[in-house]
């Protein structure tokens, strides 16, 4: 399947998978750090930012996602590469993981590791969010995006420093979160979907102490199905790459450091 992708840099193969209604440039943050010693794709999910939906009569699920993911390496002759994600993204590395189709996992904040109240506290979140972004007009979102209040008020339930977010990237975040054509299926798939199996590659999962999408307890519920301790992510939220560039790449280098 053809995916719309940025590629950097050079190394080991890293593929990066953003959350549900996010698109690749969530991970510019981190980008250039990565690709000093990776060769790093960032690929939007199908349906979701650039990238086309999935074929019709195809349901959206982690693991359609994670096929199309597969599919996609293989067009680019990128075998078993490392792979890290976020929130659905981060769930999608675990899937991958757990085929042996990745070298590693990491995972930041994946998702399915919720309790029933939880799940129906972040679809409720995401919904409000989402509805709140198909709502503004693009002068709207522009004057929204300018300000650290406005991106404050926009972002406050995502990232734990939302004045860290540029205006042009609080503004096509927005954009791509309004204009995913995945979002509701793969919202709804949420409701089903199961814990991850187990993985047949290291995996490494990291959690923001600042989510409150998914707040941190959850952690402990990785930590337990991981057998091993959850890294935590000082000071950054659900999606934590702008709230401190500097330490996720940190974590997605180890991540990926091991075979």
């Amino acid at each position: 399947m053809d995916l719309a992708f940025e590629r950097r840099g050079s190394g080991a193969p890293l593929v990066l998978l953003h959350g549900i209604g996010h698109h690749w440039q969530g991970f510019l943050p981190v980008m250039d750090r990565l690709a000093a010693a990776r060769d790093v794709i960032a690929v939007d999910l199908p349906g979701f930012g650039a990238s086309p939906p999935l074929t019709e009569g195809t349901p959206y699920t982690a693991e359609t996602l994670a096929d199309a993911v597969e599919a996609f390496c293989a067009r680019l002759g990128v075998e078993r590469p490392h792979v890290a994600g976020n929130s659905l993204g981060g769930y999608v590395a675990l899937e991958l993981a757990a085929r042996g189709s990745a070298a590693s996992a990491t995972a930041l904040s994946p998702t399915a590791f919720w309790s029933p109240p939880e799940r129906v506290y972040l679809t409720t979140a995401l919904r409000a969010i989402r509805r709140s972004a198909r709502s503004m007009s693009p002068r709207t979102l522009s004057r929204l995006a300018a300000t650290p209040a406005g991106r404050a008020a926009a972002f406050g339930l995502v990232v734990a420093r939302p004045e860290r977010l540029s205006p042009e990237a609080a503004a096509a975040a927005t954009a791509a979160l309004a204009e995913a054509i995945g979002f509701a299926p793969t919202l709804a798939s949420f409701a089903s979907m199961p814990p991850p199996a187990h993985p047949k590659a290291p995996v490494l999962i990291a959690w923001g102490d600042r989510d409150r999408l998914m707040p941190r307890r959850q952690a402990v519920r990785a930590a337990r199905w991981l057998g091993q301790r959850v890294i935590r992510l000082r000071g950054c939220g659900h999606v934590p790459m702008s709230d401190d560039p500097e330490l996720v790449a940190r974590v997605l280098l180890d991540g990926s450091s091991h075979r």
